[in-house]
């Protein structure tokens, strides 16, 4: 008898931005405050290394974490065709188990009025690691940490179902999920139910977070929940796209 195809639910958090021309400079600043901030929020975000042409191939080029060599690897990032698309640079934890490891990619210093700029975590979905950096404490550690190194209209972390659960378009800064930020130039975040938990970071925006435990499509409750902050968001003006199509 064959078993039933069982989804494997699959966790990132991310920040979003518009344009903005930022130096490979600029760009090496803000990614040495995200790497050196990251290390101290999980032991498995402690090292990176850059894309290979295979796992014993990037094992061999770890990230270093320096501004001078986090510029060199952002100049080769860059868009060959287009300035105005910035500098884009990948990297792996180096865990070899599937499902259990971290990535993250960013795009910055892009200024055209086409694309975002972005910050992208992958975390893992099983084992040690998953049960450890899937908790609020993690999670907003992570996206504190993205806030303060590139300054980023909006943040969120949640799962890929649990975002296509509440959104069909899955528009960048159009929905909500589990962890959620928003930059004060984005608007005030109304009052909320209970037990969502609004919190500042520092003097830039406020972190939104849902429930204390794992935000689940499994969960109505959550779902209803999330479906009640959606729409008082969204009637905030909260809850716009970060590139206008």
């Amino acid at each position: 008898m064959s078993k039933k195809f069982q989804r494997i639910d699959s966790y990132y958090a991310g920040a979003y931005w518009g344009p903005r021309k930022e130096s490979p400079e600029d760009c090496a600043r803000r990614a040495e405050v995200f790497l050196s901030a990251m290390a101290n929020v999980d032991p498995s975000f402690s090292r990176w290394f850059e894309q290979g042409r295979s796992r014993k191939d990037a094992l061999s080029r770890p990230v270093e974490s320096t501004r001078e060599s986090l510029e060199k690897l952002i100049r080769r990032g860059r868009d060959r065709q287009f300035e105005e698309l910035g500098y884009s640079v990948w990297a792996w934890n180096g865990v070899c188990a599937d499902y259990e490891d971290s990535g993250f990619n960013f795009l910055c210093g892009a200024y055209s009025e086409a694309v975002s700029n972005v910050c992208v975590c992958n975390l893992p979905s099983r084992g040690p690691n998953s049960e450890r950096v899937l908790s609020v404490p993690v999670l907003t550690g992570l996206v504190r940490s993205m806030v303060l190194a590139w300054d980023p209209e909006r943040a969120i972390a949640s799962s890929t179902m649990f975002r296509d659960k509440i959104t069909s378009t899955g528009d960048a800064g159009t929905f909500v999920g589990w962890i959620m930020y928003f930059s004060r130039g984005r608007g005030t975040v109304p009052p909320l139910p209970a037990p969502v938990r609004i919190e500042p970071v520092e003097d830039k925006g406020m972190l939104v977070i849902l429930t204390p435990d794992s935000a689940s499509v499994s969960n109505p409750e959550h779902v209803e929940l999330a479906q009640r902050v959606q729409g008082l968001l969204d009637r905030a003006g909260l809850l716009k796209p970060i590139v206008t199509p």
